[in-house]
């Protein structure tokens, strides 16, 4: 396997970890950057962007980066937070009057940045093309019920943390996401994606599939367990309903539409570009004050749909000692995707680090590849 890329002097050790995890834990396609003070110091990639490995990955190659797509809507969240369109403790109803249906009149952005909105998943089975409806799933949204009262339990949104904060959005700022997107973070940063697959810079979209050997987990699959329990409660419907949520991640169908909570599609230069720009002693996007706000605890509970000790910012994960949610120093923040994407700050060492892969893992947080590449840049520096 030929590794392509660039690595600052003293790092070139990256490398080989990022070779092993061809060789040994079943990348096909993937990528790994890194920015430091602003500069990117690692930028590696290797393999195929397609499932007949003819298109070489590139650099610039986007890849479905899952709930990794949520740390960036929070970052724009913020951004309208600092234009003044946006309250963090004021009700989301005054924004979006139909989102007060079903006892949701006191929900503010903060609870739903930090998933203790109880708006965990839809209650009724839903239409598996709803998803790729964005009008249609913000209403759906702001017309569903809470699985529990507001603020009273810490309670992981896996995909309506996107309907219902990006209709936030749009509503608070007058903009469509995409529009809203594109101007506050794909334009200043350049970046190459966004959310859906479509009308952004970089034109290669990487195939994504299950990896053929699953790694060896990091954690009891607690979630899976769960669903199997009781496939009706909380945690089955918020991964399984519709059942569109869990296929069709290679369609042009899926590719189109704004599932912001997990479409998203970006490079891990990307990913490394956002939250380098968010570790910088002098931040850009956002001012120093809303960066700790972002960073600091806002919720730390089980998690009664991730089945885990979590402790959210806002619409960060902020890091803990686990290995697979250890996001460089003490002070790092950001979000995992399901399958083993990952994007991180850590302001300690301002450094901002973005994988992405288009082989996918079992798991909901790190696996063992980002694990790996992560420990052993740390190691380095």
């Amino acid at each position: 396997m030929e590794i392509y890329g660039y690595c600052a002097p003293g790092l070139e050790s990256l490398y080989d970890t990022f070779a092993t995890n061809f060789r040994h834990n079943g990348d096909s396609g993937a990528a790994f950057a890194v920015r430091r003070h602003g500069e990117l110091i690692v930028s590696l990639w290797a393999g195929s962007a397609d499932r007949d490995e003819q298109t070489p990955y590139t650099e610039d190659t986007l890849a479905n980066v899952f709930s990794s797509s949520k740390g960036i809507l929070a970052v724009l969240a913020l951004r309208q937070v600092a234009a003044g369109n946006l309250e963090l403790d004021r009700p989301v109803a005054d924004y979006w009057p139909e989102f007060a249906a079903q006892g949701k009149e006191r929900v503010t952005a903060r609870q739903l940045l930090c998933h203790r909105a109880g708006l965990v998943a839809f209650r009724e089975r839903v239409p598996d093309s709803l998803i790729y409806d964005w009008p249609a799933a913000c209403d759906r949204v702001a017309a569903a019920e809470p699985w529990w009262p507001p603020g009273s339990r810490q309670g992981y949104a896996p995909f309506l943390y996107g309907w219902s904060l990006g209709g936030l959005l749009e509503r608070a700022s007058g903009k469509s996401l995409p529009a809203l997107y594109r101007a506050d973070l794909a334009e200043p940063l350049v970046l190459d994606g966004g959310f859906g697959a479509r009308g952004h810079r970089a034109s290669r979209i990487a195939d994504v599939g299950p990896l053929k050997q699953p790694l060896p987990e990091l954690r009891e699959n607690a979630v899976g367990r769960a669903i199997k329990e009781d496939r009706k409660g909380p945690v089955g419907m918020a991964f399984t309903n519709p059942v569109s949520l869990m296929m069709g991640t290679n369609s042009e169908e899926w590719r189109s539409a704004v599932i912001p909570a997990a479409n998203g599609h970006f490079s891990a230069r990307d990913l490394a570009t956002v939250y380098g720009a968010l570790a910088q002693e002098e931040p850009q996007l956002l001012t120093p004050e809303l960066v700790a706000e972002m960073s600091r605890e806002q919720s730390r509970d089980r998690d009664a749909i991730l089945q885990a000790e979590i402790s959210f910012g806002c619409g960060v994960i902020r890091s803990g000692r686990a290995a697979d949610l250890r996001f460089g120093g003490p002070r790092g923040f950001g979000h995992p995707g399901a399958g083993g994407s990952v994007g991180f700050a850590d302001p300690e060492r301002e450094i901002g680090c973005g994988y992405v892969t288009t082989r996918l893992g079992q798991s909901l947080f790190m696996d063992r590849r980002s694990v790996n590449l992560v420990e052993q840049l740390y190691k380095l520096l």
